[in-house]
């Protein structure tokens, strides 16, 4: 059995601290704003001419990096954030 220190314990009783959201890349910008413009992946993805797939994925990353849950939450927390542009 581990002997517990007094840092250790101290540390036991902080809470945990989270990190900052890491930023969104440029295209994961562009396919916010396509999302809030209320286009769907296939739609997105026609116009800026990559898969489905590969719109999921940054849909999923940036969900991730926001750490939400779905779109709707997504579009929250963008608007939140400044992150896109609400006209």
């Amino acid at each position: 059995m581990a002997v517990q220190t007094r840092a250790n314990k101290k540390r036991d009783l902080l809470p945990l601290r989270r990190k900052r959201p890491e930023s969104l890349t440029e295209r994961e910008q562009e396919i916010l704003q396509l999302i809030w413009s209320g286009l769907k992946n296939k739609e997105i993805a026609e116009r800026l001419g990559i898969s489905v797939k590969t719109v999921e994925a940054h849909r999923a990353n940036m969900m991730k990096k926001v750490r939400v849950s779905n779109a709707a939450q997504l579009l929250n927390a963008a608007i939140q954030e400044g992150l896109i542009q609400v006209r």
